[in-house]
């Protein structure tokens, strides 16, 4: 069972999920990019039932309030979301999860304030947004920022109503990783029932996030800060093996190779079957695995 929580913030407020004993070891989840706390619905039960558990919705997903009109969505004012959430709950240590863009979120906010995080767990992500090839890509990228946000203000197109079919269908359809039932978990958090039909929750402006870019010198200088406390899962069939990776994203294969090369004794990087969405999909692959990083009290311990 679990519980449902809203921290308020200035512009609304911040809704999560909870599971487990209030007084519990602490451990915050954050969801990927456009998803929302309901990701972690099936792995969540499978893990220490000792330990509390909150995943949040970003602002502008799932059930949290979109940002205010002419706003865009910075990465950095998602790790503010974690920051307000860890105030509301008065946690001064805590473990953070994160899948995907959560933990990148995660791997941003364990650098900002490593006195406050005990333990790091990367789902389908190596904590970072790795920087672009070239200076006229990242120009390009932080033009589209501005771009896009203008667009969708001058069209003020309201949302779409789709029946629940049309509504999992489209889902689905953009992320290929993802189970019809998976889709169907996340769609009972991401969109509301109107008379037209379901509309998804979503803020348009959220997929055009300004993001926080490093190089891999940066990532590893970055992780050797907080080693021997990350624990990173990566999927065999994910985003991040370099064979699927697109050429563009050499930069993964390149600080893959620095963690085995650099990192391999103080980061537990650990490749298991499945998808991008492993944890929601098949999340008995990998709840072992962070059941016993999440108990273990050294840990440099090996799993």
């Amino acid at each position: 069972m679990f519980s449902e929580l809203k921290f308020p913030v200035p512009w609304g407020h911040v809704a999560a999920k909870a599971w487990g004993p209030s007084e519990g070891h602490p451990v915050l989840c954050l969801h990927g990019w456009l998803d929302n706390a309901n990701t972690f619905d099936k792995l969540i039960p499978l893990l220490p039932r000792d330990c509390y558990y909150v995943a949040m919705d970003f602002s502008g997903h799932g059930l949290s309030s979109h940002r205010p009109a002419g706003c865009s969505y910075h990465f950095l004012d998602y790790v503010t979301d974690v920051r307000r959430v860890a105030a509301a709950l008065q946690w001064r240590r805590f473990t953070l999860m994160g899948h995907s863009m959560g933990g990148a979120v995660a791997g941003m906010f364990c650098f900002l304030y490593p006195e406050m995080v005990d333990k790091l767990i990367l789902l389908e992500s190596l904590g970072f947004l790795l920087a672009p090839e070239d200076t006229e890509a990242w120009l390009k990228s932080k033009r589209r920022v501005i771009d896009r946000l203008l667009s969708l203000e001058a069209k003020q197109q309201a949302p779409k109503a789709r029946s629940p079919e049309a509504a999992l269908q489209r889902l689905l359809e953009a992320n290929s990783h993802l189970t019809a039932e998976g889709g169907a978990i996340l769609l009972q958090r991401g969109a509301t029932e109107t008379p037209a039909g379901l509309v998804y929750n979503r803020d348009m402006r959220a997929r055009t996030q300004s993001r926080e870019f490093f190089t891999v010198e940066q990532c590893v200088k970055l992780l050797q800060k907080i080693q021997d406390r990350v624990l990173i899962i990566v999927s065999q069939d994910g985003l991040l093996v370099p064979h699927n990776l697109p050429s563009r994203n050499h930069f993964v294969k390149a600080l893959q190779e620095a963690f085995e090369s650099t990192l391999k004794e103080h980061i537990q990087l650990v490749e298991v079957p499945g998808s991008h969405f492993v944890h929601l999909n098949e999340p008995e692959v990998v709840s072992g695995i962070i059941s016993s990083f999440l108990t273990m009290q050294n840990t440099r311990a090996r799993l």
